[in-house]
């Protein structure tokens, strides 16, 4: 068997997407971190998260999971159109169409949260995620798949800070708290994982059991003893 080109294995429109990804977050950072620091810093610098960090292990799970071209750019961008960047201006879609075109702006939108409503106020945490979990359900099953990767992700993440023993509830100088409780995340997360049961896609499984597992794990670290937990 003929190893594959170099030309087959570079995509300009995954390498496009991940530098308008670095682009826009540049600057960002996660709400907070659960690892010890790799490397001293200046004093008074603080060592953080850069969001560019979890939008390409979002994507990395995308691609291993074995998903098209157009999915993984997305992956990649599945939170330009959500986040401002660190100017706090919002990427059009229209934009983001002209840059990658109509099929990775359609599947970046499938997964964006509608933070404002017509009005330009902020909606609430719960308005925000029952719209996207009823999107979840008739959007593409890319959009599921990316769905999965990143909830999946932002939960191991929550975990592994829990099992460290930090508060990720709570405001401090190193970190900003989670938006709702356990409670809330607790049926966010299962919701999330319920809402891609539709979609029919062997690709799906395994993430599915990613993500099933993490709440699983959540159960136990919160100490909600499995309420709930029936898919």
């Amino acid at each position: 068997m003929t190893a594959p080109s170099s030309t087959t294995l570079f995509n300009p429109l995954i390498e496009h997407a991940i530098e308008l990804a670095a682009q826009w977050h540049d600057g960002t950072y996660r709400k907070g971190r659960w690892r010890d620091a790799p490397f001293d810093v200046p004093d008074g610098a603080m060592l953080r998260v850069p969001v560019m960090a979890h939008v390409t292990a979002v994507a990395m799970t995308i691609l291993r999971a074995g998903w098209e071209d157009a999915v993984v750019a997305a992956a990649f961008l599945h939170d330009v159109l959500e986040d401002a960047n660190q100017y706090d201006h919002y990427l059009r879609l229209a934009h983001l169409e002209q840059i990658v075109g109509e099929e990775v702006a359609r599947i970046v939108l499938e997964v964006t949260e509608e933070k404002f409503d017509e009005a330009g106020k902020h909606r609430t945490w719960r308005q925000r995620k029952e719209d996207y979990i009823a999107g979840i359900r008739t959007h593409s099953i890319g959009a599921a798949a990316i769905s999965l990767a990143d909830k999946q992700h932002n939960l191991w993440n929550i975990n592994q800070s829990l099992e460290r023993g930090i508060d990720v509830y709570a405001n401090n100088t190193n970190r900003r708290g989670l938006s709702s409780g356990p409670e809330a995340q607790h049926w966010f997360h299962l919701s999330v994982l319920e809402a891609t049961r539709g979609h029919l896609d062997d690709r799906l499984a395994p993430m599915r059991d990613g993500l099933r597992y993490e709440i699983s794990r959540f159960e136990v670290l919160s100490g909600l003893g499995g309420k709930g937990f029936k898919v």
